[in-house]
């Protein structure tokens, strides 16, 4: 019987730079698609969470939420939402900040050509890795989070 050369008993286990690898390797595969779409990774990340906000958002509540999530200076993350404003991709609407039907369009179009492109490289993973490759990245995630709140407290 034959095996074959990696195994999950015989792999190596992952490590930072593994997982470091493998994120930019997805965003290099994201970045050119945005890169086609007039697009930077952080206004797509900025604009994704205006539309996928649960409330309308405050430019400050915005703010926050790519924060948290990209760990980006305040200062570029306002310039972002400054030029997604002057972009007509995002407008005020009083205190709060809606995205635009040009704005919804655009990540519309991002995702439906990213797609395909997610498909062939999640594609085939069996269910139970992925499961343990979320449970591990949550972790790490908090993990790397409290470290950070303690780095900057």
């Amino acid at each position: 019987m034959t095996t074959p050369a990696s195994t999950p008993a015989t792999a190596p286990a992952a490590d930072a730079r593994d997982l470091a690898l493998a994120h930019y390797a997805a965003r290099g595969v994201l970045e050119t698609v945005l890169a086609r779409h007039g697009i930077t990774f952080q206004q797509q990340v900025t604009l994704r969470a205006a539309i996928t906000a649960d409330t309308p958002q405050t430019p400050d509540g915005l703010l926050a939420r790519v924060q948290e999530s990209l760990k980006a200076d305040p200062a570029g993350i306002r310039t972002t939402i400054d030029h997604l404003r002057s972009e007509r991709l995002l407008v005020a609407d009083g205190p709060h900040l809606r995205p635009t039907d040009a704005g919804r369009e655009l990540l519309a179009a991002v995702s439906a050509e990213t797609a395909p492109l997610s498909a062939r490289i999640w594609g085939g993973i069996p269910a139970e890795d992925l499961a343990a490759t979320g449970r591990v990245l949550a972790l790490v995630t908090e993990r790397a989070n409290a470290e950070l709140a303690a780095l900057t407290a």
